[in-house]
């Protein structure tokens, strides 16, 4: 028989509000604000009123952990779920300010008809009528005297029965005495069980991540500075979006100004980023493998509780030390010359758009690679041309696709076995031998997907080598990428349309090519033999009809940057499918060709 790991017990609502007041239950806000509509706080509130059921609240305790004299200190509960739930009440009931998703605090006013037994959200049209009582906070405020309340309200409404008004409020100031269901989960459930007994529990189906986890340790532990931590880990996120926001911490968060991680990231005030946006993840799983040398974030959220993994005890020094090495690796992730160099050592291997990044894991890890490289003195150019060169082969090879914090501890864990430089080499030598750049690779191109990395790469390729458009005598991709782009289907849509093709086959990547706007619009549906026709007689004299190349040699060369059959030129058009097989060879090369350059 099974041992539960879980007690559930009922509570009275001001019972939970009390232990939130006095900290017995931790709020961890795991990167997330009041996210709720006022609308959804009168709903709560309407339900407790009308004795429905709302949901159970989920804490997860932080584990006994033995302190340095030797004695046992008892951990506190995180919430784990039920937080906006808990937030709603502490708002609508207490009058508490809540912090919003653009991170200004608010008052939550819900409004309550006595003689129609109805919550509203308060607007200006209910704070006229004296029907209304425009703040349920009054009705269970500590100073508050029913009685008065109740003579002031039926002054206002006259023919109103005092008798009625007041068993309706009792009735309201009873909410707080209606019982909620607590879970409490054991200290030493791993986080998949408890991730399990949240999907379970959780009607929404919402799944919290081992980062979500993570923070919510973050979050709760003062002691070691957890809670400035987390702060430093949610407006460094929110400021890479919007910068502005640095303005808004400095006026609002005093505290938070003279730590030391404001003068660190107060850089992204003037900062233009727009390749690589972190999420509290992507902080967290870089931070903590380049600092720890291990990629699962369930270890942090041991390490962050203390975890002896050998005693498999809890200790307060584990859990002093792994907050101290957290913090060194979040100030080397939000350190300007760090951010910078990452975004510019992907800039320069051509990914130069937010658009043409998609392994954000790959991404992260290649962060990695450098924070590694740079603590250990590998020369600036060296580590340079090694995180180009990883990262490409990351997302050619989708290294970190499927499974990636098995990927980032196995790489980790071998990088410090076997030293950066030649564990990176090795594994970019065996991971694309010849064979995958003319076998593997015009195989994985077969596909329509123009968010797959082998077109992304084909693009940085393009980039890299300073290619011009597809028929531009002088705007290049890059131009084209920064600016304004029509990805041009080759073999046109509506041409392939009409012999019967499908999506899937007619928007083939190896159809696609980069050109000008007016390029695109002027070939429209035309066949490729009479474009292609046309093309040839622009280059001996007639008249210009797609873009600016009058010169043969010229435009054959363009046909070939572009991975173009420059034999389409003589007449020689092969169907679709043969064309198809062709260009993925080429544009295979152009990224082997691109490679060889990082």
């Amino acid at each position: 028989m099974a041992t539960q790991r879980y007690s559930v017990t009922p509570h009275p609502v001001e019972t939970i509000l009390a232990w939130v007041k006095s900290g017995e239950i931790a709020i961890p806000e795991i990167q997330r604000p009041f996210v709720w509509e006022a609308t959804k706080v009168r709903n709560l509130l309407d339900s407790l009123y009308q004795g429905y059921p709302v949901g159970y609240l989920i804490t997860w305790r932080n584990p006994t952990v033995r302190l340095k004299d030797g004695t046992p200190s008892a951990g506190k509960r995180i919430l784990i779920d039920g937080q906006q739930r808990v937030t709603a009440l502490m708002a609508s009931l207490l009058g508490h300010e809540v912090l919003t998703k653009d991170y200004e605090k608010v008052y939550i006013r819900i409004a309550f008809h006595p003689q129609e037994e109805r919550f509203e959200v308060a607007n200006p049209a209910i704070r006229k009528d004296a029907a209304w009582i425009e703040d349920v906070t009054a009705v269970f405020a500590p100073s508050t005297s029913v009685f008065q309340l109740v003579t002031g309200y039926c002054q206002k409404n006259p023919g109103v029965s005092q008798d009625a008004v007041f068993a309706t409020l009792e009735k309201l100031r009873k909410i707080i005495n209606n019982h909620v269901g607590v879970i409490e989960l054991a200290h030493d459930l791993d986080i998949e069980t408890v991730t399990e007994i949240f999907i379970r529990v959780n009607s929404a189906g919402t799944e919290l991540s081992q980062a979500d986890f993570a923070m919510s340790k973050i979050a709760v532990n003062e002691t070691y500075g957890g809670d400035l931590l987390r702060k430093a880990i949610d407006y460094f996120c929110h400021m890479s979006v919007a910068p502005e926001f640095v303005v808004h911490v400095e006026k609002r968060d005093p505290a938070f100004v003279a730590s030391e991680f404001f003068s660190v990231m107060r850089w992204l005030k003037n900062a233009n980023n727009d390749i690589y946006i972190p999420s509290y993840t992507d902080m967290l799983r870089v931070a903590f493998t380049s600092e720890f040398g291990r990629g699962k974030l369930q270890d942090l959220v041991a390490l962050l509780s203390g975890r002896n993994f050998e005693t498999r005890q809890f200790e307060e020094a584990i859990s002093e030390a792994s907050f101290d090495k957290l913090k060194k690796g979040v100030l080397a992730f939000i350190n300007q010359t760090h951010f910078e160099r990452i975004t510019m050592i992907l800039r320069s291997a051509g990914f130069v758009t937010s658009d043409l990044i998609s392994g954000r894991n790959a991404v992260n890890f290649a962060y990695v690679l450098y924070l590694r490289g740079r603590a250990e003195r590998v020369p600036a150019a060296d580590l340079e041309r090694l995180v180009r060169r990883w990262y490409a082969m990351s997302i050619l090879r989708s290294r970190y696709t499927s499974s990636p914090e098995t990927a980032f501890d196995y790489d980790i864990r071998q990088i410090a076995a076997r030293g950066l430089v030649s564990y990176c080499d090795e594994i970019i030598k065996s991971e694309l031998p010849d064979s995958f750049w003319t076998g593997t690779l015009p195989q994985l191109m077969n596909t329509s997907s123009a968010q797959s990395p082998y077109f992304l790469a084909y693009q940085a390729a393009q980039v890299k080598l300073g290619d011009k458009g597809f028929l531009s005598r002088d705007i290049t991709v890059r131009d084209l990428l920064l600016n304004r782009s029509d990805v041009h289907h080759i073999y046109p849509k509506k041409h392939l349309q009409r012999q019967g093709l499908a999506r899937g086959r007619y928007n083939q990547i190896a159809n696609f090519v980069l050109t000008q706007s007016e390029i695109n619009i002027a070939i429209g549906d035309k066949p490729p033999d009479q474009y292609f026709a046309e093309l040839a007689e622009q280059v001996h004299g007639g008249r210009k009809r797609y873009g600016g190349i009058t010169d043969e040699t010229e435009l054959r060369a363009n046909l070939r940057t572009n991975c173009v059959p420059d034999s389409l030129l003589d007449g020689q058009i092969p169907d679709y499918d043969e064309f198809l097989e062709q260009r993925r060879k080429l544009m295979a090369l152009k990224i082997k060709s691109w490679f060889e350059t990082l």
